[in-house]
């Protein structure tokens, strides 16, 4: 069977293509490929211009133009000759190898044919590997993973800003509390959200390039006389990558844990305000805007189905199920080295696909909100009793007696209105003014500094 986005097995390259598609060229077979051609590449480079290996001279301009083409040039069809090779090898790392080689007698400049050993020079595969996985995530967070968390959280600061003075009803426990505004409770999620999109983009993704268990075993045999430590960091260093000089064979994963984790934290805090806005959503504090063509239920015409934030809430379950088994899973290793990470690396961009996919349908549900004005009022005007909590307060101020224990007796339980808190407070005694301050309270004007929060979070 042809594979096609309907053929596909799994939903991010079949469903949901056109969601992921930006990925590709991070997370593909033909990314890994291209990332391995391009570490060996810049390794056999970095060997001839400042290795000072007598046996490498420098290459002249030329050269390196040619060299640097395989890599600006690279297509499909070059990494399905990678992948021709590996059916003989039956070994990834070792298959890019002999297409480099094949390459430079394409090529057929003599200071290349004669040199063509020095590439994976000294290398284990995992010198190539974690690299290539290393450049694959810098690029990924930079050009997808972050302009998709800034997104997410930008949406959010809007509606903390378009909601800022829209005050509603507060439901801790699940039962009607002290007031809110609703730009406020977006404004707490845009925060929450800002930290951790601090902490995902401060991860340092880490490289290292030095042998099969890590002590330069192979490159002192052959040139003791050279500071490979330091000819390593600077390696790693001029890729983009901060060096780990303490590795066994593998780059240990620690940061991959790190930089997954923080991921996972922010889509919790996504998944929490996705279930939020469903329940606003199902009392009616937000409507959704009806899209032409679109059907809410096959059998229930009137419906306008909050799908958009279930299908964010489930992607993100998906997410977070497979980058919480890399990040607990990928630090370990028996020994030196076992395959355990390798099979597990090539799915590096599975969950960051099902998040995007669960942050592209949050954007879209929060394109189609309308909040619902009159349904926060009406859940206000029929709560007086939430002003319970002002009143006691002020009433302890004025040294009354039990306030709180009143307050309770008064209205555990039940609803309160305008009239009961009129009658309550003409028998308090305490100054006039008082009095009127807590006349003038209503449920809806009840909400302290929430407007004030608002516009701190946005100017942080």
């Amino acid at each position: 069977m042809e594979l096609t986005s309907l053929t596909s097995v799994s939903p991010i390259d079949g469903r949901y293509a056109s969601k992921t598609e930006d990925l590709r060229p991070y997370f593909s077979e033909f990314a890994l490929i291209y990332y391995r051609v391009f570490v060996e590449i810049r390794w056999y480079q970095f060997l001839a211009t400042e290795a000072e290996i007598p046996e490498l001279p420098k290459h002249n301009d030329d050269t390196d133009t040619l060299l640097n083409m395989i890599l600006t040039g690279f297509t499909v069809e070059d990494a399905e000759t990678v992948k021709e090779f590996e059916r003989t090898t039956n070994h990834d790392v070792k298959a890019v190898e002999y297409f480099i080689k094949k390459k430079f007698r394409d090529i057929g400049l003599p200071e290349l044919l004669d040199k063509m050993e020095f590439v994976h020079f000294a290398c284990t595969s995992e010198d190539i590997n974690n690299l290539a996985y290393g450049l694959m995530l810098r690029d990924a967070r930079q050009n997808v993973i972050l302009p998709s968390l800034e997104a997410v959280a930008a949406s959010i600061f809007k509606g903390a800003s378009n909601y800022r003075s829209d005050a509603m009803l507060s439901k801790t426990h699940g039962q009607v509390a002290s007031p809110t505004t609703m730009g406020k409770e977006f404004a707490n999620v845009g925060a929450r959200m800002r930290r951790q999109i601090k902490a995902i983009e401060a991860v340092s993704i880490l490289g290292k390039i030095n042998g099969a268990v890590g002590n330069f075993n192979a490159h002192v045999s052959a040139y003791p006389e050279i500071d490979w430590h330091h000819k390593g960091q600077s390696f790693v260093e001029s890729l983009g990558l901060e060096w780990n000089a303490y590795t066994t064979q593998i780059e240990p994963h620690d940061y991959i844990a790190e930089l997954f984790d923080a991921m996972c934290r922010f889509n919790t805090i996504l998944h929490d305000f996705n279930r939020d806005i469903w329940a606003y959503i199902s009392i009616g504090y937000f409507k959704q805007k009806k899209i032409d063509g679109e059907t809410g239920s096959s059998t229930m015409p009137h419906k306008v189905n909050p799908i958009d934030f279930e299908n964010s809430e489930g992607n993100l379950g998906l997410a977070n199920a497979i980058m919480g088994h890399m990040s607990s899973k990928l630090p370990i290793s028996r020994w030196q080295r076992d395959l355990t990470d390798s099979t597990v690396l090539r799915n590096l961009g599975t969950g960051l696909a099902y998040s995007i996919i669960s942050y592209q349908s949050t954007l879209k549900g929060m394109g189609k909100l309308e909040i619902n004005r009159d349904a926060l009022a009406k859940d206000l005007n029929a709560s007086w009793e939430v002003l319970a909590e002002p009143i006691q307060t002020i009433m302890r101020k004025h040294d009354i007696e039990e306030p709180y224990e009143k307050l309770k007796a008064l209205s555990r339980g039940r609803s309160l209105t305008k009239g009961d808190i009129e009658k309550l407070v003409e028998t308090l005694d305490m100054p006039t003014k008082s009095k009127n301050d807590i006349l003038a309270l209503t449920p809806a004007n009840y909400i302290g500094i929430a407007e004030q929060l608002v516009d701190q979070i946005l100017k942080e």
